[in-house]
């Protein structure tokens, strides 16, 4: 066969620290070591969006804003990627098309090569205006299939909703398999289904949890895929990602060689070897996170679902009850159309699986989130909610069958004016926009820490940070 290099893309800097440490790596940690992953040649580093934009602001008291310029600055060689949640963006609710717009823009602007786009519940109506603006601006788009196991997906739902976005305008496909549920024969069979059906690249994005993902996508591989992604062994396996260095190891003298060299990864390995010895001393890394945990391969609960069900159990004194909500889940999810379990509707399912168990009757308690999935606020469901349980849970009220951002007004003015009195940079309207409860707090000690200081804000924020 003719050489196909495979590409990589690194998510170090994004998915595995959020992944294996709630997404706390600093600013300060990874800024001496993005000189040395410029310098690897990876097709793409992901280091932005999906929770890390909150965890800037709510925990490590960062401006996101201000640490993508800095990942820019710092990496002039690598395509910056980010996880966009479509019409979320990265955040919790929908938005407003021209908040939308304005959120791609910012992000284009400020450094961003590529957009991961996806949505929930693989309605391709919550992306449209997400892909028209990464077009618009420039960008990269790679459209998003949230792989998922039902009664209703199989290959020829995922490769007609590959070729739906294809059509939209994606310039590749990720599989995102969010709680490791590719097996390799699946991986192999669904790549071959995407390749027939789209003509742009494959990219495969598995978590290590079911202890699966490299011989899946090894699989994928040969079936076909163009981009891999992977993150270096230090914060690899486990809730993360098959680790770089072995599957570059793994291809070399291959075909499929990626051309990476071992040893500027290893530059890269020592550095975040020592972050993992801070993290496991700190007790931020729990060593639950590292090991295999093959049950995910019978409920589909992502890592991050499943640690923040316990949370809630513990909550009502009823941890003894995990097993009951991780069998109720199923359930939960055939009765609200088989969504995807991924945010924001892997939180909404986990929590109603929960509120059924506690009150030992389905549906005795529903959440304000669960009835708005039913009632069609989140979009479309892969296969349709029954009337008669719809009715159940909404009890009159009338249910949603467009799509859920033409109901919604432009809001990005009333927004700007809202922010205003705390902004030092236009990006602060989109922070405040996403997280209106957090970021003031956020803002007013920014404002504590420049207050007196001569010299440009973008300076300020490139001191260090306490956490």
């Amino acid at each position: 066969m003719a050489k196909k290099p495979i590409k990589i893309t690194e998510v170090v800097l994004r998915d595995a620290h959020q992944s294996l440490l709630a997404t706390r790596m600093t600013m300060d940690e990874m800024r001496p070591i993005l000189p040395a992953i410029d310098e690897v040649g990876y097709y793409s580093a992901e280091c932005w969006g999906g929770a890390t934009f909150d965890a800037c602001i709510r925990f490590l008291d960062e401006d996101p804003w201000e640490r993508l310029r800095i990942l820019r600055k710092e990496m002039p060689n690598t395509k910056l990627q980010m996880l966009f949640r479509g019409q979320n963006m990265l955040g919790y609710r929908h938005y407003a098309d021209d908040a939308v717009e304005y959120f791609v823009q910012k992000s284009v602007a400020n450094g961003i090569d590529i957009l991961r786009i996806f949505d929930a519940l693989n309605d391709p109506r919550n992306l449209e205006t997400a892909i028209k603006a990464s077009i618009k601006e420039g960008a990269h788009v790679q459209g998003c299939i949230s792989y998922t196991l039902s009664p209703v997906h199989n290959n020829e739902y995922f490769a007609n909703y590959a070729k739906t976005l294809e059509e939209m305008g994606a310039n590749s496909i990720c599989i995102k398999d969010m709680a490791g549920l590719l097996t390799p024969y699946s991986t192999e069979e669904l790549v071959h289904s995407l390749k027939e059906t789209v003509s742009i690249p494959i990219d495969i994005h598995s978590h290590y949890t079911s202890g699966l993902a490299s011989m899946s996508i090894l699989k994928g591989i040969e079936a076909g895929a163009d981009i891999v992604d992977t993150a270096i062994s230090p914060l690899a396996l486990g809730t993360s990602h098959m680790a770089t260095e072995s599957l570059v190891a793994a291809l070399q003298g291959t075909d499929y060689d990626t051309g990476l060299d071992l040893k500027k990864l290893n530059v890269v390995r020592e550095y975040f070897n020592g972050l993992r010895e801070k993290y496991l001393a700190s007790g931020q890394i729990s060593p639950k996170m590292l090991g295999v945990d093959a049950n995910t391969l019978l409920y589909q609960v992502p890592g991050g679902m499943l640690s923040n069900l316990l949370g809630q159990l513990k909550e009502a004194g009823k941890e003894d009850k995990l097993e009951d909500v991780l069998k109720e889940i199923p359930n939960v999810r055939k009765d609200s159309g088989y969504p995807p379990l991924v945010t924001p509707t892997s939180q909404i399912v986990g929590t109603q699986a929960v509120l059924n168990v506690l009150m030992n009757s389905p549906y005795k308690m529903v959440s304000k989130e669960f009835k708005g999935l039913v009632r069609g606020d989140y979009g479309k469901t892969p296969a349709p909610i029954s009337d008669e349980f719809a009715e159940k849970i909404l009890k009159g009220e009338e249910r949603i069958t467009c799509r859920p951002a033409d109901l919604l007004e432009p809001e990005m003015d009333k927004l700007k004016k809202e922010a205003e009195k705390y902004a030092i940079q236009e990006e602060d309207a989109l922070t405040y926009a996403m997280f209106p409860q957090v970021a003031p707090k956020f803002f007013e000690k920014r404002a504590q820490k420049l207050a007196g200081v001569d010299g440009d804000h973008v300076d300020m924020a490139n001191k260090s940070h306490p956490v």
